[in-house]
């Protein structure tokens, strides 16, 4: 069954309208008071242009494939992103994360649906990159599920957030080497068996490095039957 609402253990991203009566936000980037990221800060944030990889989606001068690719494709139809992880989009990524921002969920999610619209992906349901409960537990929401529920309200695909789980943790991809992380996720991820089957799913997370988690995600949705996955995450770390 299909999820409908995203599930959240911290109780701030329920009661969140009230506390900006008394809180009101500041724009992550400027600090404007009214918002947590102001439309002139959107319209500056980079966006990835220019030719790009067909398969991971990093720029490329010439050809289809980036040299990576060319030499080890990924395992999953495709990546693509909105942004460079840098600057901007990486401060407001960090307040989603790491200090309960959750009401830029609403904001970023617009910029994913924004390119989505214009760079549309072949897909009949989205899934969020998961985290470990205890994970879940430490930080109250998944910050991919609130990405997820902004976009799908906007592109109109449905959510399955019971799709895929995260079984085992592991350190943070981070600092990690591109091998390492590799490493790192293997067997992390579970999809129950035929839970997608036939479906062609929209794999969202916030951040790419190398792939690696998405790979992997894209492993057990394969197993648990889905015919493809592309992933759209909202930044790029090059």
């Amino acid at each position: 069954m299909l999820s409908r609402s995203p599930r959240v253990l911290f109780p701030e991203v329920l009661i969140g309208p009230l506390l900006d009566l008394f809180f009101p936000p500041r724009c992550v980037v400027c600090r404007r008071v009214g918002t947590w990221l102001c439309s002139g800060c959107v319209s500056r944030l980079p966006r990835i242009s220019g030719p790009i990889c067909a398969c991971c989606g990093s720029p490329v001068s010439a050809g289809p494939l980036c040299s990576v690719c060319e030499k080890t494709p990924l395992r999953l139809e495709g990546i693509r992103s909105v942004s460079p992880f840098c600057g901007p989009i990486q401060r407001a990524i960090h307040y989603l994360k790491y200090r309960h921002g959750y009401a830029l969920a609403e904001p970023l999610g617009e910029l994913m649906a924004e390119y989505w619209q214009k760079h549309p992906l072949p897909a009949d349901v989205i899934v969020p990159v998961p985290l470990h409960p205890s994970r879940l537990r430490a930080r109250g929401y998944n910050q991919a599920a609130l990405l997820v529920w902004a976009l799908a309200r906007r592109i109109g695909l449905p959510v399955d957030e019971e799709a895929l789980f995260r079984v085992r943790a592991t350190a943070s991809q981070m600092r990690l080497k591109a091998g390492d992380r590799r490493r790192n996720v293997q067997d992390a991820f579970y999809c129950p068996p035929s839970r997608m089957d036939g479906r062609r799913v929209l794999l969202i997370d916030d951040v790419c490095t190398t792939g690696a988690t998405l790979e992997a995600c894209a492993d057990v949705l394969r197993a648990g039957g889905a015919r493809a996955v592309w992933a759209l995450t909202l930044a790029r770390a090059f």
